[in-house]
């Protein structure tokens, strides 16, 4: 009867801490100090995207509330597994991966619209099957990914990424924001011209007027002012606060812009409002997907990207919480990663990762329970059943959103330049090489976004994007340059350099 007694008393000592259930109460908590650590750049994506393909705010706040949805639910896979194929069963938060939106925002300015929905939502479905059916090859091609890849690769990205942050404060180049317009006096000429009974002969096709006028809507003062006023409070908030307050400075910066934004009557809450309380979240609501070969080819080269990035992140992940990670948790995981792009695609979101800032919350915390995301997951959830939550992010004016993009995007940045401060540089010379070509190549679709015009059309897809380009050149680079060397060693150290911010 002693040793039966005992042995209940055990069981919780021989439990790992990963699968430790931590009473409901801190469980809340801790899972809504992830949810808040994520949630800034969780719904950065969808408004990206949704304002990219011009849809109304009503249609980009179901877009955010749709991502919320999907991140709650792919979370709650990763972490709780789902049969023996998908869940890496780790502390981890899914949500949106930054890699794939430069090629989204792409296909969303040649196809905007309703239509361009139906077609990125295809690609990313496409892309999704095809990684789930890749996932157990990924863990076998990080000889192809040494951190002076992956770094230069996250740089890209970031530096990329920069330009939607500084257009949120400026305004866009193109439409209403545009730095200048067409004089009136000169429309009003070309109108009187060309009016019917007019003796000059027609005006050609394509003909229009240079702007030539400032406009007063492009970078307007009030609102560079708003986005000084968040990027000086998230710069302050790091600087003079420690631990969950620093780790959400960028959330408590944006909510600090839409109150002077609100002040200052900049930000209103009509569509709030009028949003539901509650609604839920339908798939394929803007009709049934198309899909484009060559599209899907690029959005799963990104993918193998992204998840080559989780890799090193679980890998990092297993040593943090003492848990081996084997070949075939990592082909769950990453198997994940293309479910949740393939769930996605359907639910009129997008491609799906590990968020590298909640892997290293587990390490600041010291929480391993993976029970703590599987609460954030469920938070998550919830926030995605709530359009008026949603309708008040979109209703976010876009230089409260910039003053914070510059940090998030800059962050990203700052990781890629992280992982390659552990690079050897002096030893190997090729390394600058791979990194300063790449870097080059990458910069291409963004100092000149119409080198592709004399190339043929199949191509554009591919060679479009910025960070698929600089992917490209710097594994056939270091393939050239160094060969194929295996150092598990060196990619979990990236990855954890990639987390301590």
């Amino acid at each position: 009867m002693q040793a039966a007694s005992s042995a209940p008393s055990r069981a919780p000592q021989d439990t790992h801490p990963v699968d430790q259930r931590l009473p409901s109460g801190k469980l809340a908590a801790l899972g809504l100090q992830h949810v808040l650590v994520m949630y800034a750049g969780a719904v950065a994506v969808p408004l990206i995207v949704g304002r990219a393909l011009n849809l109304s705010p009503d249609e980009v706040a179901m877009l955010i509330s749709a991502d919320l949805f999907c991140c709650g639910i792919v979370t709650l896979i990763q972490t709780l597994g789902a049969t023996q194929w998908f869940g890496i069963k780790l502390p981890v938060m899914m949500g949106v991966t930054f890699a794939s939106v430069a090629p989204m925002v792409a296909i969303a300015n040649a196809n905007p619209g309703a239509a361009g929905a139906q077609l990125l939502f295809g690609t990313i479905i496409g892309a999704g099957m095809v990684s789930i059916l890749i996932a157990p090859m990924i863990s076998r091609m990080l000889r192809f990914f040494p951190p002076v890849v992956t770094g230069t690769i996250i740089t890209v990205i970031g530096i990329t990424l920069m330009r939607v942050g500084i257009n949120w404060i400026f305004g866009n180049p193109f439409g209403p924001t545009a730095p200048a317009i067409v004089d009136p006096a000169y429309a009003q000429w070309l109108a009187d011209v060309t009016s019917p009974g007019s003796a000059i002969p027609p005006v050609p096709q394509g003909f229009a007027i240079m702007p030539s006028v400032p406009n007063p809507r492009y970078a307007d003062l009030s609102g560079l002012g708003i986005a000084a006023l968040v990027l000086a409070s998230i710069l302050l908030m790091v600087k003079y606060t420690r631990g969950f307050i620093a780790n959400i400075s960028v959330l408590l910066g944006i909510v600090i812009g839409a109150i002077v934004a609100s002040a200052t009557g900049i930000m209103t809450f009509e569509k709030i409002g009028q949003a539901d309380w509650f609604d839920i979240v339908l798939p394929f609501h803007f009709g049934m997907p198309k899909f484009d070969p060559m599209m899907i080819l690029s959005m799963s080269l990104i993918m193998v990207v992204v998840m080559i990035e989780s890799t090193g992140m679980f890998l990092a992940l297993g040593e943090m919480t003492g848990r081996e990670i084997k070949q075939e948790n990592l082909a769950r995981g990453l198997r994940t990663d293309g479910l949740g792009t393939l769930l996605g695609g359907i639910f009129n979101t997008f491609p799906y990762t590990s968020f590298s800032q909640n892997v290293g919350l587990v390490a600041v915390t010291g929480v391993k329970s993976r029970y703590v995301c599987v609460a954030g997951g469920l938070i998550l959830l919830v926030l995605g059943l709530l359009p008026k939550m949603a309708a008040l992010v979109e209703s976010l004016p876009t230089v409260v959103l910039g003053g914070a993009g510059i940090v998030m995007f800059g962050m990203v940045t700052a990781t890629g330049i992280r992982i390659l401060s552990g690079v050897d540089f002096k030893g190997n010379r090729h390394n600058s090489m791979i990194v300063a070509v790449s870097i080059g190549v990458g910069m291409v679709p963004l100092i000149a976004p119409h080198f592709k015009q004399w190339m043929p059309q199949s191509l554009h897809t591919l060679i479009e994007s910025g960070i698929l380009l600089a992917s490209l050149t710097a594994v056939l680079l270091n393939l050239f340059l160094n060969g194929a060397k295996h150092d598990k060693r060196a990619i979990i150290t990236a990855a954890l350099q990639a987390e301590e911010h």
